[in-house]
């Protein structure tokens, strides 16, 4: 039992899973039985390029079965391209049973654009619903309105290559029922026919373009919201009082600072006047010893003034006359 050939034994085994890895004789003669035509070299030339031999034989049996005409290499060509094979062949067969015209080409450059070229065939035989977003518009009125809109659409097979997508959509639609709602008079004319702003919509062809037909759009629901006029008028009126206020205030502050320079003013002519009556005695002292004033020219004087501060007191019953002034208190002199 010690002389059992255990090493050789080993090698063989691990040479035969090498060679059934390379040679996968049962997958060809699975391939065979099914009706594809595929040699067991090719499947070998596939291990070598690293495609799955798997992969590619069951999606060309199935493509066999379902009466479509595709080779191995063009299978193998979108594999090593990074697509999805499956989805192809399942996209093709569908395609095919619903009479939608569909080329091996054409669903293999949709796959590879990013697209889901099975679900778009799908949606071709099945249209979907989309459910927009809260639009928000306001009416000529002043009214906020918020909708919600269905829109059901179909796959554009001829233009899900450079086609633009469900967003585009979306947005489009938005855009329609803004302007609809806007166009409108009243927001009541717009909850009385809500069919009014499909017709707009669906006459503008949204679906140029893109990769959707649309079929049908229909208003979900209609809420209304805050009336945007009114708050507009309120916001403006703020606005216009912020202004006057600031205006009041200018002039206000203009008209204390000309009080204030008044006040200034007076005050710097009653300094002048209490300088110049200062300046009196002096004067009536250098006119008595020039000789230009005599001590009758004196009496004279102080009589007039006299007179004037009794005059000022009838007038000014309150004592706001003449006669605080000192030197006049003593009356008319004879």
């Amino acid at each position: 039992m010690n002389n059992f050939p255990v090493v050789p034994v080993a090698i063989a085994g691990v040479a035969l899973l090498v060679f059934l890895y390379f040679f996968p004789i049962s997958l060809w003669i699975t391939a065979i039985f099914s009706g594809v035509r595929v040699s067991l070299f090719q499947l070998v030339l596939m291990r070598v390029r690293k495609v799955s031999p798997t992969l590619i034989v069951n999606s060309l049996i199935t493509a066999t079965k379902a009466g479509l005409q595709v080779s191995s290499n063009e299978l193998e060509t979108h594999y090593l391209a990074g697509g999805n094979v499956p989805s192809v062949i399942k996209a093709l067969i569908s395609a095919d049973k619903a009479n939608i015209p569909l080329t091996f080409k054409q669903a293999t450059a949709i796959d590879l654009a990013g697209r889901n070229v099975f679900e778009a065939v799908t949606t071709s035989v099945n249209p979907k619903v989309i459910n927009t977003p809260n639009v928000a518009a306001v009416s000529q009125d002043g009214i906020q309105l918020i909708v919600i809109a269905r829109v059901t659409v179909r796959a554009n097979i001829t233009q899900l290559v450079g086609g633009a997508g469900e967003e585009t959509i979306l947005a489009r639609v938005g855009e329609g029922i803004v302007t609809s709602i806007g166009s409108s008079v009243s927001h009541k004319e717009v909850l009385e026919h809500p069919d009014r702003i499909s017709k707009l919509v669906l006459s503008k062809g949204l679906d140029a373009g893109t990769a959707f037909e649309i079929l049908s759009i229909d208003i979900a629901d209609i809420e209304i919201g805050t009336n945007i006029g009114a708050k507009l008028q309120i916001d403006q009126a703020n606005a216009d009082l912020k202004v006057a206020e600031a205006k009041a205030e200018e002039r206000r502050a203009m008209a204390v600072a000309v009080e204030q320079e008044n006040r200034a003013k007076t005050q710097e002519a009653k300094a002048r006047v209490v300088d110049a009556e200062a300046e009196i005695p002096k004067a009536i002292s250098d006119a008595f010893r020039s000789g230009n004033l005599g001590i009758m020219d004196y009496y004279k004087m102080r009589n007039v003034q006299a007179d004037t501060d009794m005059r000022d007191s009838i007038a000014n019953p309150g004592g706001q006359g003449g006669s605080a002034k000192p030197g006049r208190e003593e009356g008319r002199l004879s």
